[in-house]
């Protein structure tokens, strides 16, 4: 494998950093840091290279990072098509956004759709990705729900990524691990690799995550119902502490200067006339 132009990838990577939109904290969106999220673009495109891959959520936009840095030529290898599915517009948005101004349409794509909802599109992709909410106050059931959109996204073949917090001092993240791994061996997939304490974040309090990679047992066969609404009773605290899912969809209020600040958010004091 070639060596990464750290530099440029960087520089490409503040590309995509500046165009997503601010995290909301109360769905449990909170950001990757940007030296963490080179390093990680490069291990998925590496991962996925020539295969259709699916991101179920990505506000982080390494989904972008993986096909801009390709088709760019800073990394060698990549999939053949990224499509992102978030239940919050603005992320999809601004994945087609960029997928228009960098001329990527043909290989990165997004979609509405809330992981409540049965998948539309099971089956049709080789890979997932997917950092979802990391389940403290749920034993990770928030995890198992992205987990399994990303199993019917392969139609329980393939191979899935769950991003998801490892902290050895924090009992409730091994248990979270552990409870994920269980839920994957359950549905068919064993563990193929696991990257410890891979990524940091923008929290108040630093709790960094692993990447666990996922691969379905040979002959795995997919339930005979493809995909179907989440059962009300794994929805406890599945943004956190006492909140339950409630909101369908994020709307994006009408923006024409995206990526600049907004005249809301600041005043303009003009120069004295000179006399």
């Amino acid at each position: 494998m070639a060596s990464l132009d750290h530099w440029d990838a960087i520089n490409k990577v503040s590309d995509v950093v500046q165009n997503r939109p601010r995290p909301l904290r109360d769905f449990d969106q909170i950001y990757m840091k940007t030296g963490d999220m080179v390093r990680q673009s490069e291990v998925v495109a590496a991962w996925a290279s020539d295969k259709r891959l699916a991101f179920i959520g990505d506000g982080d936009a390494v989904s972008i990072c993986v096909a801009y840095l390709h088709k760019r030529g800073v990394l060698g290898f990549g999939p053949s098509k990224v499509t992102v599915f978030d239940f919050d517009e603005r992320i999809v948005n601004s994945v087609l956004r960029f997928a228009d101004k960098e001329r990527l349409d043909n290989i990165l794509d997004a979609k509405h759709y809330n992981v409540l909802d049965p998948f539309p599109d099971p089956g049709r992709f080789d890979l997932f990705y997917t950092n979802p909410p990391w389940g403290e106050h749920n034993g990770g059931e928030s995890v198992n729900v992205f987990a399994q959109r990303g199993f019917e996204a392969t139609g329980y073949r393939g191979e899935g990524l769950l991003v998801i917090a490892d902290d050895d001092e924090l009992p409730w993240a091994q248990h979270v691990l552990a409870n994920a791994q269980r839920f994957a061996s359950d549905r068919g997939y064993r563990v193929s690799q696991l990257q410890q304490k891979r990524h940091h974040y923008h929290l108040d309090v630093e709790i960094p995550s692993c990447n666990l990679f996922l691969r379905a047992l040979p002959g795995n066969v997919a339930p005979k119902q493809p995909s179907s609404p989440i059962e009300p009773d794994r929805l406890k605290n599945f943004y956190g502490l006492y909140q339950e899912p409630k909101v369908r969809y994020i709307r994006e209020r009408s923006r024409p200067d995206y990526g600049k600040a907004p005249d809301t958010e600041y005043d303009v004091e003009y120069l004295e006339p000179k006399p």
